[in-house]
């Protein structure tokens, strides 16, 4: 079969101000045969992306929600492989390649996982910086209310990468640091790719022809939640794997639901407390109850092949440095 591109890199975003500098970003770093397809969900960016052969916008007139505008950017593509990738993310250069180059038929693989250190906050008037978050009302060092966005868009420093991925008794993800260190990791990470129980779901790539096989982002979920743990069970369950590609990386900027002192939201969706119990609770009755129909192996063997796991296995417990990791991840 022959195909129009070898990747197609889905950007969906809801009032995205990072759209257009991830859009450059992954343009100056593809050495693949790619195209990106930007879903504008509800709202144009601004910035404004500007226009690029290899680029296609697609924009709702009303919000349709981060599963339903994946799917839309899916069923646009006619390359071999697509690859979701949130609208606030930087990625090394030839991430694509790389992927492409270990990619098997049946894998959905994530790159490592980095923090993204997106910006700072700089003063005009002394030079002083803070980290990215929301706007401080004054300077902390000479007090002057002059201060603007200076963009980094590199990964965080003294961060290390995210590797690994769980869930546990909830179908809640968790980070799994200390799983990078068993004797069998270790190994597969001479081949470029370890096996991952679950991910984060911000980035993702597999076969387009896969990703609607196994049904596309279920949208009974909701828009937003249990993304990482779908895709975690649609890849094992069906009888293929999830992988991490230990040669190549993405950065992802991490926001909170608060609402900070100065009143200013970090998440561009509006995030409700009962959708996301929602989705978590429609995620439990469908993967607990072995409830998907694709699925040729049950949970309890995704468990078993990951074992010990965590949550899942008698006295086996989260390190406190996983714990610990967790809050700054």
């Amino acid at each position: 079969m022959s195909f129009a591109s070898d990747l197609t890199v889905v950007i969906p975003g809801y009032n995205e101000m990072f759209m257009r500098r991830t859009t450059e970003d992954v343009l100056a770093k593809i050495r693949a045969d790619t195209e990106v397809v930007l879903i504008c969900d509800g709202s144009l960016p601004d910035p404004p992306v500007d226009s690029h052969p290899k680029v296609k916008v697609v924009h709702t007139c009303v919000p349709v929600g981060q599963r339903a505008a994946t799917n839309l950017g899916a069923s646009i593509s006619r390359a071999k492989y697509i690859m979701k990738l949130d609208a606030h993310c930087a990625v090394d250069e030839g991430f694509d390649a790389k992927m492409i180059e270990d990619m098997q038929p049946d894998w959905t693989m994530i790159p490592t996982m980095y923090r993204l250190h997106a910006f700072d906050w700089t003063c005009n008037n002394c030079g002083h910086g803070e980290y990215q978050g929301s706007k401080p009302q004054s300077c902390a060092n000479c007090g002057k209310d002059d201060l603007y966005r200076k963009m980094i868009w590199e990964p965080r420093q003294g961060v290390g990468p995210s590797e690994a991925w769980r869930f546990d008794r909830t179908m809640h993800m968790q980070y799994w640091y200390s799983y990078s260190k068993r004797p069998e990791v270790i190994e597969q990470k001479k081949t470029g790719v370890i096996e991952t129980m679950s991910c984060v779901g911000c980035c993702f790539l597999m076969e387009r022809e896969r990703f609607w096989h196994l049904g596309g982002m279920d949208e009974g979920h909701g828009s937003w939640g249990q993304y990482g743990t779908e895709l975690a069970c649609k890849a094992w369950l069906s009888g293929g794997k999830m992988v991490t590609s230990t040669r190549t990386w993405f950065a992802h900027l991490f926001r909170t639901g608060n609402f900070s002192k100065y009143g200013e939201s970090t998440f561009p969706y509006p995030i409700s407390g009962d959708d996301q119990e929602a989705a978590r609770k429609y995620s439990r009755d469908l993967w607990l109850n072995d409830k998907w129909p694709l699925a040729v192996r049950p949970l309890s063997w995704l468990v078993d092949h990951f074992a010990p796991t965590p949550d899942w296995h008698p006295k086996v417990s989260r390190r406190k440095s996983d714990r610990r990791k967790e809050r700054v991840a």
